[in-house]
């Protein structure tokens, strides 16, 4: 396996801060007038009061001599203190905290005289901080101890670090973090898979990152290595598991380094989280946080591991500058990702996935506003944890796969590598993207894609009338046999995947009845199926059917799984009808414990819906 080396380009170290001033209307970063290229945390996890505490020093980088304070985010932070390094020594400064905005947090003002070279900030977060979950030790496998993890991502870092939580800037870190001394530490930078667990840990991040890429978690973790440069974290129960489904990792980083050039990351490790974990996946650097859902016990969801460590390329190196650029993030990412997966599967397994997140796309887009089936989607004020969906993965993807059937694949992969090696360490805007498209693609290749089409794709809604459309020819097997089989014939699936029976079962008429369900379930165990993926089908289908018998699973399934793409589908088909709604909130009330604050906002959002 070949791993890039840590030697950077100096002109792409001079963008440690800010590589693209772009307006982030998410934060109260005054980024063009000073900035903060270097975080040094010293905390403490107490699990006994669910909070972290503890000092985050920041090195400043003034942009406007004439500026006179820092303006950063926080959310349900509490400041002791604040000091600049001045003239050789810390010195107290003054600082305010503003009335809290429901989305944005509060605005943290904190006076710089001129000169100061670095400011120090005591403060501690809330036990509701919305980017920590603490679980207590039932809500993990093991049952022993307690767990905790971070999801910075898209706006919670402010809520465990007084911080300037915008994409655009890019700082490197450093912490020093203690806690109880029977857990383990563990955070999206160095980490040792041998290192002691005495609760006193030291980590180094020296590639410089946006904020909502700085993770932690803390509990009972074990470390296997698949190879010497990729690993797996899991609780002691699920780690073997976890290092056998996803074995082929170390092959996925080779595969994605021959398209797209050097890993630039040092270590990839996986850190698998309990079923509380809101995603299916975080690309944190060097440690991708993972659902326990894709352990699937035979490798049929490793898309997921494609798509975080396609990340590393796309999101992370390559970095959208605000989150109404997320596609640049998600959309070059779900196309890495398939192409990993071909290189690695073959081109008929990365077909079915592109079918399967094409039917994904469509139902997104049937059911969104037509301004948010925008790819550079206008935000405003928005959370922008509320408009995550298909659009900017999808149909960025579709985007990108329209560009390289139009100048060939050959040429388009050049292009992309020329892409991440022009941006690296970067945070970009949709405007960039175009720039740098226009110039090193389009008008090298005349003729072939106007930029008009590129305006269309990116700034208007829906999909274009000649946008690709994926179709598999083993969906269609699968179509013929689903045909036969509402005629009354058998099913033949010795050999189906999990693609196919997603496809089978996402695709059975609406007006199927409760019969042919049985005759299914009594078939192959569909309700009790241990695929998350194929439950969740199975169950979503049962509640818009009325069939009976998913209600028993459906009340385990909602109280063991927190991963949103899973169970919130499962509140909105129950919130359809009084007595099925009713059901919900009970569930719900038995589950809510163990869900992520985000799952949390979810889920309540729908089964408190006005009508």
């Amino acid at each position: 396996m070949k791993f890039g080396n840590l030697l950077l380009l100096a002109s792409a170290w001079l963008c440690l801060s800010v590589s693209a001033q772009a307006e982030d209307q998410h934060s109260y970063a005054n980024l063009t007038q000073v900035s903060t290229p270097h975080l040094a945390l010293d905390i403490n996890v107490d699990f006994a009061k669910q909070v972290i505490s503890g000092t985050a020093t920041y090195q400043l980088q003034w942009k406007d001599p004439t500026a006179d304070a820092i303006h950063m985010d926080t959310r349900e932070l509490t400041i002791k203190d604040a000091q600049v390094w001045l003239n050789d020594h810390w010195q107290g400064t003054t600082f305010t905290l503003a009335e809290a905005n429901p989305v944005l947090g509060s605005e943290l003002t904190v006076a710089l005289p001129k000169g100061a070279e670095k400011l120090k900030l005591q403060y501690q977060t809330a036990p509701t901080a919305s980017g920590l979950q603490w679980l207590t030790p039932a809500q993990t496998a093991g049952k022993k101890n307690p767990f905790m993890f971070s999801q910075s991502q898209p706006i919670h870092a402010r809520s465990w670090i007084p911080i300037q939580d915008t994409p655009a800037l890019r700082l490197t870190y450093d912490a020093h973090v203690t806690t109880r001394d029977d857990l383990l530490v563990l955070m999206s930078a160095s980490n040792d898979g041998a290192a002691e667990v005495d609760g006193d840990y030291q980590f180094e991040m020296p590639q410089p990152i946006p904020p909502y890429l700085i993770a932690i978690a803390a509990g009972d973790m074990k470390f296997k290595a698949i190879d010497n440069k990729v690993g797996v974290y899991a609780e002691p129960g699920m780690v073997d598991d976890a290092a056998w489904e996803f074995a082929d990792t170390p092959k996925m980083i080779d595969a994605a380094e021959s398209l797209y050039g050097p890993y630039r990351w040092g270590r990839y490790d996986l850190l698998i989280l309990p079923p509380s974990f809101p995603f299916g996946g975080m690309e944190n650097p060097r440690l991708s946080f993972i659902t326990p859902t894709v352990v699937a016990g035979d490798r049929s969801l490793v898309n997921l591991i494609a798509h975080e460590l396609a990340h590393s390329w796309s999101g992370n190196l390559v970095t959208n500058a605000s989150w109404r650029d997320l596609w640049l993030n998600e959309g070059f990412t779900s196309y890495v990702e398939n192409r990993i997966m071909e290189a690695l599967y073959g081109k008929r397994r990365a077909v079915m996935e592109q079918v399967l997140g094409y039917q994904d796309l469509q139902r997104d887009m049937a059911s969104l506003p037509a301004e948010d089936t925008v790819l550079n989607i206008e935000l405003g004020q928005r959370n922008p944890d509320d408009v995550f969906s298909n659009v900017p993965y999808v149909k960025g993807q579709l985007f990108l796969m329209y560009l390289e059937d139009k100048f060939g694949r050959a040429t388009f992969d050049k292009f992309l590598r020329n892409y991440f090696d022009s941006f690296a360490f970067q945070s970009i805007t949709t405007q960039q993207f175009q720039d740098f498209l226009a110039r090193e693609l389009l008008n090298k290749h005349p003729g072939k894609v106007s930029m008009a089409k590129v305006n269309q794709w990116l700034h208007e809604p829906g999909l274009p009338e000649d946008a690709p459309h994926p179709t598999s020819d083993v969906f269609d097997k699968v179509a013929q046999q689903q045909r036969a089989w509402l005629k009354g014939a058998s099913l033949n699936t010795a050999d189906w995947t999990t693609h196919e029976w997603l496809y089978f079962i996402n695709t059975l008429p609406q007006d199927l009845s409760t019969d042919n369900m049985r005759r299914l379930d009594d078939k192959f165990a569909l309700t009790e199926s241990k695929n998350a993926e194929i439950a969740h089908a199975w169950l979503l289908l049962g509640i818009k059917k009325g069939y009976e018998p998913v209600k028993t699973r459906l009340r385990s399934y909602l109280q063991h799984i927190g991963r949103n793409k899973l169970v919130v589908p499962l509140y909105q088909a129950l919130a359809q009808t009084p007595d099925n709604l009713k059901l919900a909130r009970q569930i719900y009330a038995q589950a809510k414990a163990g869900y992520h604050p985000l799952t949390q906002h979810k889920v309540e959002a729908v089964l408190h819906a006005k009508p």
